[in-house]
């Protein structure tokens, strides 16, 4: 998801969903996965207007915003494509999958392909333990998969 979108839209958007979100308990992540999925990333500009409107320093959110793997500082691909890089992934070949998908995509993680077309995240845990190694492509998730199956992935999502 390439969104690309004026700073000033960006702070506007921003403050609306910090109004919307800032009466729960603990607002932090749930306005930071809002931002996200407005925007595609969280942008270093919308930092400090978040910490000024939770009365927070800007330090903890970007703390919160570095921590979580979840979190994007750059737009995303077209596609987004996470590998599980908990254990029983990689006991399950996971590594060699991992190490695969990234010659064939030329990318490390978080990095897009020149295209724009893919994104490589890893991600701690899809909950598909009994079915690993497991992938998650655009949200839907894939348990059992090995190389054909990626490749086949990524070749739909080049399209």
């Amino acid at each position: 998801m390439n969104i690309h979108v004026a700073n000033g839209d960006i702070a506007t958007r921003t403050i609306a969903i910090i109004d919307h979100l800032k009466h729960l308990e603990g607002p932090l992540l749930p306005i930071l996965h809002e931002i996200q999925d407005e925007f595609g990333y969280v942008s270093q500009e919308a930092l400090p207007i978040i910490a000024k409107e939770l009365n927070l320093s800007r330090a903890e959110v970007h703390g919160v915003v570095t921590f979580y793997h979840d979190y994007r500082d750059h737009p995303a691909g077209r596609h987004v494509l996470k590998l599980c890089r908990a254990e029983a992934c990689q006991s399950m070949g996971g590594d060699l999958l991992a190490e695969r998908v990234k010659a064939l995509l030329g990318i490390d993680w978080h990095g897009t392909t020149p295209d724009g077309a893919i994104t490589l995240e890893p991600v701690f845990c899809l909950g598909l333990c009994s079915c690993s190694p497991s992938a998650m492509m655009d949200g839907e998730v894939h348990g059992r998969v090995d190389a054909a199956d990626l490749e086949a992935l990524i070749s739909e999502a080049r399209r």
